[in-house]
Parts: structure tokens; sequence; C-alpha cells
């Protein structure tokens, strides 16, 4: 149980608006608010559930309505000064909040049930939220104001999400008030205070550096040592406490600090278990909410020392949140802490290791904490879930490379049954997986198949769909290949042909495949994979990669100049084309980008383009070339998508996958994407997306909204030709191909 005493952004007033109080439920992140009267009287209570059970009941979507009108009057409540057992004693399923009342029936606090989550600022700390990394500044600023604030500057590049300092009243602290000079202290407090008596800065220069923090976008925090302190950083108005190892037992300090209501974060260096024990069982007693941080007080800890194992037993004293304070040297044991539940690191930060005082030999230089910080957000987004295993987007184009599949052996007319000796296993994996030959074997043949043939789940009777003539408002297509556009074309009569080249594609004769001219469009996709593994870039900072690429263009818009002439339709074809600007590392600032687009712009005047236009494709996030997932640069936002076209003239192929996973990564609305992107758009590739970088999925497996979607295109895009870009989708007779239109058939 957690009793939350800072109310204010809970509380509404009972004549405010349901939408205010929407608002204040969206702030405060925890579901709930409290109607009160001016007088801070309670009325009422309202959770979001409540809301939507409001907006489902009610003919009235009036959100202007006073939030009294749906707050729950009959509430479950308890005295302030009912002790936690008591107050535990009234939680239920149905009963997550109890307001926690005085004799007036004023709201002083409420206690929630479990604690899953602290905020801190803007800061979610929790387990399905990114690890709170703190720079642990301390006194390594060795008392200077403006060494203080060069550390937050680094600090914040670094990418530390608070930086975190120690406030000291001498005085009172030391039983000799901190005598730097007293003789008769031993070796060790002699020392200490000599740094502290140099080093510690006194209030208002802590003050000013906080207000730094905040100017500068980093959550500052401060462990107060002593009381003095607290009520300093009381009247300061600090967001949260970390509470020193130091400290774990002064049962007086954790108390003042538990009655502040703030957020603790508690180190548990120094201490035995039944100390540690003893403490959480204060702190929940107070209804405090913390965190716990696994510690070895040793500078520097010997990694023999730290039994980074023991963030496990800690989950079960605490069944909260846990974290990890590092004094060992270097940062592995840190990110090795976030892959066993750390939701908090804590390590020390300074800028020079040389400086004088003993923390300083323990902690990271800031290119050192950046790395860490990097490996801990890795390490972040390889944890995923121990749900069902899901194969990746790169698993599934490597499993199509590499696995085996179910072949044909023999020749197997129509409507004879497969038995198994007409089945062998083959690579590519483009088929029936080896482990469904049981299943395959006795069933009728639904086609001929040929000695070679993969089998497909139609074969088992699975998703069988028969390609029928479509009606859309717009010109719709397939992707092909020199092999299959006959065949395919032959069960359909698309609009349009996209022909999809491969490299080796650029050496054939299209005579050899065609032997009339075809009634339809031509579209054609460049190669992005070309001899030599090389991967088409044309603003790559290699002038020779970029020459090459240039070259590989060039073929390529010359074979779409032969391919043409079976096409008599189509005066101009549209080459689609990957440009590059991928990275391998990270993405790369706005201002490079920037640099690449002017770069493209030059490289693309070296093309002779008479008679076609060149259309880059918008991409995702994070494309899977050939070699794995990379991170994309150009044509991924938007607005830069905007603004090249409005310099250039250049169009493009709008990828509604692509620029999905792009809208997911970065937070913008599909439908602004379209607003900004369609009216510049040539050609579409129509297919579904699901999380930031899950493209080529069939219509309906993913995230799209196909509705709004195909509402936005027929208003900023509406004479786009497109292709359902199906991944595989041309597999068992183009299946997935005609399953897509199937389904876009309902909006388009």
């Amino acid at each position: 149980m957690i009793i939350e005493r800072n109310i204010d952004k809970f509380c509404i007033f009972a004549e405010d608006s349901i939408l205010s109080a929407l608002r204040k439920i969206s702030d405060n992140k925890s579901r709930v608010v409290f109607s009160v009267t001016e007088h801070r009287r309670l009325e009422g209570i309202v959770t979001d559930g409540d809301i939507r059970r409001w907006l489902l009941d009610s003919s009235d979507f009036d959100l202007n309505q006073p939030v009294k009108t749906i707050s729950n009057s009959h509430f479950t409540w308890a005295s302030i000064k009912k002790s936690a057992e008591e107050i535990s004693a009234l939680f239920s399923s149905r009963i997550e909040y109890v307001p926690l009342l005085d004799e007036q029936q004023h709201l002083i606090g409420f206690a929630r049930f479990a604690l899953s989550e602290v905020v801190i600022d803007e800061h979610m700390i929790g387990k399905n939220h990114p690890t709170f990394v703190i720079a642990e500044i301390g006194n390594n600023h060795n008392g200077s104001v403006e060494q203080a604030k060069k550390l937050v500057d680094e600090a914040v590049k670094s990418g530390a999400d608070c930086a975190k300092f120690q406030m000291r009243d001498m005085e009172s602290l030391y039983a000799n008030s901190g005598e730097a000079n007293d003789a008769s202290e031993d070796l060790g407090s002699q020392y200490t205070l000599d740094l502290l008596s140099r080093f510690n800065l006194d209030i208002q220069s802590l003050y000013d550096v906080f207000d730094y923090c905040k100017q500068h976008g980093i959550t500052p925090l401060c462990t107060p040592w002593d009381m003095p302190s607290l009520s300093a950083l009381e009247q300061y108005g600090m967001p949260a406490y970390k509470i020193a190892s130091a400290d774990l037992t002064n049962f007086e300090m954790l108390e003042a600090l538990a009655r502040t209501g703030k957020p603790l974060i508690l180190s548990t260096g120094m201490s035995s278990e039944e100390e540690i024990l003893h403490a959480v069982e204060l702190l929940r007693r107070y209804g405090a909410s913390f965190v716990l941080l696994h510690c070895n007080s040793t500078y520097p800890a010997p990694f023999k020392d730290v039994n980074l194992s023991y963030i496990s037993r800690l989950n079960e004293i605490h069944d909260g949140l846990i974290g990890y304070s590092g004094h060992e040297r270097g940062y592995n044991i840190a990110v090795s802490a976030v892959s066993l539940g750390a939701c908090v690191i804590e390590k020390h930060f300074t800028l020079d290791r040389e400086m004088e005082g003993n923390d300083h030999k323990v902690s990271l230089l800031p290119d050192e904490f950046t790395l860490m910080v990097q490996a801990i957000r890795e390490v972040e987004e390889a944890m995923g879930t121990s749900a069902s295993r899901i194969l990746s987007q790169g698993e599934l184009m490597n499993r199509e490379i590499l696995a085996k599949s179910l072949v044909a052996s023999e020749t197997i007319t129509e409507g004879s049954v497969i038995g198994y000796d007409n089945i062998v296993i083959k690579s590519p994996g483009r088929g029936l997986q080896p482990n469904r030959r049981e299943e395959l074997v006795g069933k009728i043949a639904r086609r001929d198949i040929k000695s070679g043939d993969f089998f497909y789940p139609s074969d088992l009777g699975e998703g069988i769909v028969e390609p029928r003539p479509y009606q859309f408002k717009r010109p719709w297509g397939i992707p092909v290949r020199f092999h299959d556009f006959s065949s395919l074309c032959s069960i359909s009569s698309p609009d349009l042909l996209e022909f999809h080249l491969s490299y080796k594609d650029l050496e054939l004769e299209p005579a050899d495949f065609f032997t009339d001219e075809m009634n339809c469009e031509l579209v054609v996709h460049a190669p992005e994979l070309f001899t030599g593994d090389h991967i088409l870039d044309l603003v790559s900072d290699d002038d020779n990669y970029v020459d090459e690429s240039v070259r590989n263009l060039q073929k390529t818009i010359d074979a779409t100049r032969a391919l043409k002439k079976w096409f008599p339709k189509t005066q101009r074809p549209v080459l689609i084309v990957n440009v590059g600007g991928f990275s391998n590392n990270s993405f790369l600032p706005k201002e490079q980008r920037q640099n690449l687009y002017q770069k493209l712009i030059e490289t693309l005047t070296r093309l002779d383009q008479t008679g076609i236009e060149i259309i880059p494709q918008t991409m995702p996030p994070y494309p899977w070339h050939f070699g794995g997932q990379q991170y994309h640069n150009l044509f991924v936002d938007p607005d830069e998508i905007d603004q090249f076209c409005h310099k250039t003239g250049y169009r493009v192929c709008f990828d509604v996958s692509h620029s999905a996973l792009a809208c997911n990564h970065t937070g913008i609305d599909l439908g602004e994407c379209i607003r900004l992107v369609g009216p510049h758009t040539a050609h579409l590739h129509i297919v579904d997306a699901k999380g930031v970088d899950g493209e080529g999925l069939q219509i309906g497996d993913g995230d799209i909204d196909f509705a709004s979607m195909a509402k936005a295109l027929s208003q900023y895009s509406p004479n786009s030709g497109f292709i359902p870009e199906i991944w595989q989708g041309h597999k068992d007779s183009g299946s997935g191909f005609w399953w897509a239109l199937e389904r876009l058939e309902t909006w388009f």
C-alpha cells in the first residue's frame, strides 16, 4: 500500500468540467481524480473507468458538464488517523483507491493498493518504462558552482535523466560540529571532514545549481544528510529524495522523509538484510512510495563483492521497484543490473578522475556515461516479453532464405492423392515447413503441381482465395517479376504492373519474356542490392561508393526505358528508388539529414533521367537491408519529405507501411503524414504495419486504421495508383495479393 499526500494534481473542483477531469487524469497518470469543494471537502471520486462507462451509457457527450454529475459519491474512505493495517484491509478487487479524510471530511491524502510505478517530475519509473538513469555528481563539483554546472551540461549530453547532489549541514551532522582540524578524529573521518569543509556547497549555491538543471531539461535530485538539509530541500520544492546507504538505519530521517509524501530512492549499502527489512517495514507503515537500490558501499567495489544476484532477493523483500547504485569500476555491472529488473541506475559522474576526492576515482567520465546510457537503452529494447515467441521481421526474411520447404519430387496432377514419396525437403524456405509433412500426406491435390514446385498452406486447404475482377476508384496493380508477370496477369486484370527488378534482371532481355504489348501501365522498382553486396546509397560519405551507386542506378534507368516499349499506354514510367541515407548505429541529427538531402539533389543531377520519373520511396525508421536492420534518415520524416518535394519538384512513392512505422516511432499521426506527403505522391504501396519495424504485413494483421487512411488518401492523393506490397505475397500464385485486394476493396 502507498499513501499519497501531495494531492493537488489529483484534486478537481466539483463544478469543473468532465473535460478538465480527463485532462487531470491524463496528467497525473494515476487514472483517478477526487471531486472536492473549495474547502477541500471530498464529494466524489472519478476514475477513467467511470468516464468510459458514462460515454458508453450516455447519448449526451457534453464534456463541459460539471464533473459532479458523473462522480461516485458512494465511496469507501478512511480516517487519516487509521493505521496502515486498517487502511489496507479496505482494499478489494473493486476498491483500488481509499481517500484519507480528517474529522471535517477534508481530503488529506489517499492510499492506493500497490506500487507499480513512481513519478518523478516527468519521468515514469517502473517495469514498463525506460530506466531512470541518475548521474551522481555528489560533491564532485569540488566546491565550485561553475564546475557543478559543467557537470550538469555533460550529464545532459550523456543522456542522464537526473543529476543528483548532496546537501550537508556540517554543524548538525557531525558530533564535532564539522571541525576539519579536530586532531582527535580517526584518519578516515579527518580525510572526509577536510574534503567536505572545502567542497561543501552552501544552500543558495545548490539552489542555483538545481535551477540550472531545470533550465537545461534534467531533473535535479539531492540527498539530505541531516534534518536541516531536508528542511532546506523541502523549502526549495525537491520532487523526490535519494537516501544514502548511511541513513537506511536512521529511522528518524526515514520517518521525516516518508512524511514529505515525496517518492524516495533508498540505497541499501552497508546494511544487513534484517536492517533492510526493518527499513522497508517502516516505510510501508507510512505508506511511502519508494525504490530500493542494491548497493555495495566500497569505493571501488570489487566485482566479487557486488553480488548482483541479490537484486532478485530485494525484489522479494520489497515486491515493488528495484534499482542499482554502483561504485565498481566501469559500467558493465550497471547495464547487467537492468537485465535483472533494475528500473533505476545510479553511477558517479566526473569530468576528471584525477581530481581530489575519493568519489572521482569510481566515477564515469562523460563519454563512458554516454556509452552506459546507450547500452542500457539497447538492453531495454532487447528485453522484450516472456509471452509466446514471435518471429521478428529479420528472422522471417532469413527463414525464407535459409530454412527448408516441402517440395514436389515429381509431377502431381490435380485430383491425385499426395503421397509420402511425392514430397522431398529442399531449400529455400518459401513453402510449407518440413514439420507439416504429415499434414500434407493424403491430401487431394487442388492444382497441377510440377516437379520442383513448393507446397503452400492452400495445399492443406488453408487460406484459399481466387482472384476476380476488383472495383477500385483508383488504378490498382500487383508487384511482379519477369518470371511470373504473365501467369499472374492471366488470372487478373490489373491496371498496372510494378516490376521489382533484381540486379541480375538488369542483364535480361525483355523480349525473352514478352510476346505482345501490354494493355496496362508500367511501374518499376529499382534494385536495392547490386553486384558485390553494393546497397544503393546516393548520399554516402564515400564518393567512390556514390559513383558506383550512380552507375548502378543509371543501368536501372536504361533497363526501364527498354522495358517501356512493351507498355505503349505508359508515357513516362515511374522508377521507385530507395535512395540510401541509412546509418549503422543511430539516427542522424536534423542538420546532418538536411546535408544529405542537399547531396541527394546534387547526385540526382548526374543521372540521365530522360523519359522516366524517379520517385524516392518513403522509408521506415528501421529498414531491413541485406545484412540486417539499420537506421534510416531520409524520407522518414513527413515534414522533410514535404520540404524536399516542394524544393525539387520530385514526387514520391508513398509506402504506407513504411510511413506508418515512422509515425509509430516519432509519435506523428498517420493522417497528418498523409496530409503532408499525399499531394506529392505519384504511386502508392498499400500494406499493413505493426510497431516500429513490422513492415509488409497482410491487410488487417497490423496497426493501421484503413478506413481513416483511405479517407485521407482520397482527399490528399485521389488519383495515385497502388499495389498491395504484401511481403511474400507472390507465393502460391499471388494468394497474398488477392487476399489484400479483397480486404482493400472495402475501403478503396
